[in-house]
């Protein structure tokens, strides 16, 4: 009796403690639906140096304070990357700041005026994913880093001349 007659007067405070209406959050930046490409590029730029490093997420995420779902969201650029972490990661992958916006792709600086301005058309364009680089393939990091552990100039060479011979002949269309 004694219990239930304190719930009932903490369910009385509280109710007449918390408002009926509550405002929306105040959002400083748009929600855009899908990631920032600049989000995208950076993210893609993580992933690149980590492979050619030979890190998995989940090594990287223990360099880093963080779990390996978290370092696979930044990767895909579905969480934005803060200024302090960047310089954790740049710290960790051995590159400068800039290494991560390097070779950004005009479309991109184009998409994200876009964005800024408030235009819809972005929208439409297709986002450059981190694996539509042919160059930026798993298997082709991988592929360059053996290469380059390779100590014997020799080997090295003679390998390079196996792979030309096992692609065929160059196409001037490739």
């Amino acid at each position: 009796m004694k219990y239930e007659r304190r719930y009932n007067i903490f369910r009385l405070q509280t109710a007449m403690t918390v408002p009926l209406s509550r405002k929306p959050p105040v959002r400083r930046r748009p929600k855009l639906g899908r990631p920032n490409p600049i989000d995208i590029h950076v993210g893609s730029r993580v992933r690149l140096q980590r492979i050619i490093l030979g890190l998995s997420q989940e090594t990287l995420g223990e360099k880093i304070g963080l779990t390996f779902q978290q370092v696979q969201k930044y990767e895909r650029g579905a969480n934005r990357i803060g200024a302090s972490r960047l310089w954790e990661l740049s710290k960790v992958l051995h590159v400068p700041v800039e290494f991560f916006f390097d070779e950004m792709s005009p479309d991109t600086a184009k998409m994200m005026n876009q964005i800024i301005a408030g235009d819809d058309d972005w929208k439409a364009a297709s986002l450059v994913t981190p694996t539509s680089d042919p160059l930026e393939r798993r298997e082709v990091l991988e592929l360059v880093r053996s290469f380059c552990r390779i100590g014997d100039d020799g080997v090295r060479r003679r390998l390079f001349e196996l792979s030309k011979t096992l692609a065929g002949p160059e196409s001037d269309a490739a």
